[in-house]
């Protein structure tokens, strides 16, 4: 028999590449890692592991057991859904992480409802970034991501997870009151080609590097922020433009204004939901994905009243 624990090692390993990494993951000891994958490969039988550099890669064998021990994680996660159904064990604590913007409109009112709901549920929400999303979902750190897939993303297929739209947030280029694109119905993003650019921070840099390079041309960038608030002030200091999503809001700033883009479909970032593969159906896990799907039914209605 193979202890779960020593597979979820290997997956891990697989993820992040070293066994430092993956202990900080597991929050276990780098020694704890190593001993856990010795065991494993002594319980199978095989050698799964060969050191490439720094990093540990797989060899065909563990690429074998890698493939199985998804399966059978994903198997695992389906018969804890069924043993919560019939013991209707509804008291525990739900874990969701997530982007920053999706706070205001998604998760912090999600959370709010489900906190409320009869039964409560207890939700803790962790501020994150997509890549750390998916590993913190791998080690069992977090149980829903919200999140706005990148290139480098897990394919939607990835048996690891379980991967669905929740909506689409447009992008509007947002620009100071008096700029002369400022009242205008919509714009074409060529027509912003020879403006200067705020770089916000690396997701939705490289988003709006995309939607550039597509429309044509690549945006100058002058400044660079971390956080939205930083990149409002800029823009309404006229020290450039910035492609913002609408779940971005403005009314801190009242010197900007949004301006639509033009687009069959409009630019936008797709939202997801993400869990572990075979735990949708988890009781508490349902619960909250149909709180975080109400509020992005509210979020795209308040869409529809912006400009």
């Amino acid at each position: 028999m193979v202890d779960l624990r020593l597979l979820q090692a290997l997956r891990v390993l697989h993820a992040q590449g070293t066994v430092t990494a993956t202990a900080r993951a597991l929050n276990l000891s780098p020694s704890a890692v190593s001993q856990q994958l010795r065991q494993l490969s002594q319980a199978v039988g095989a050698t799964l592991l060969v050191r490439d550099g720094r990093r540990l890669r797989l060899t065909p064998a563990g690429r074998v057991l890698l493939r199985h021990a998804d399966g059978l994680f994903a198997q695992w996660e389906r018969i804890r859904a069924d043993l919560a159904d019939e013991e209707g064990n509804q008291h525990t604590t739900l874990r969701i992480g997530g982007f920053a913007t999706a706070f205001g409109a998604l998760l912090a009112p999600a959370a709010s409802a489900l906190h409320r709901a009869a039964p409560p549920l207890r939700v803790r929400v962790t501020e994150t970034d997509t890549g750390a999303c998916y590993q913190q979902l791998l080690s069992g750190r977090i149980d829903i991501a919200v999140l706005t897939p990148l290139p480098d993303s897990p394919p939607v297929d990835d048996p690891r997870f379980d991967q669905q739209p929740l909506m689409d947030d447009q992008q509007d280029l947002v620009v100071p009151l008096d700029h002369p694109l400022a009242g205008l119905d919509v714009v074409d993003l060529p027509q912003a080609a020879a403006e200067t650019w705020i770089a916000p921070h690396h997701d939705q840099h490289r988003l709006i590097e995309s939607l550039c390079g597509a429309a044509g041309f690549a945006p100058r960038t002058d400044h660079h922020a971390g956080d939205w608030s930083s990149v409002l002030a800029l823009i309404a200091h006229g020290l450039g433009v910035c492609l913002v999503p609408r779940l971005v809001p403005l009314t801190a700033h009242p010197g900007v204004t949004r301006v639509p883009v033009r687009g069959d479909p409009p630019p936008c970032r797709r939202v997801l939901t993400c869990v572990r593969s075979g735990s949708r159906q988890q009781p508490v896990i349902a619960r909250a994905l149909t709180a975080l799907q109400e509020q992005a039914v509210i979020a795209h209605r308040l869409d529809r009243t912006r400009p």
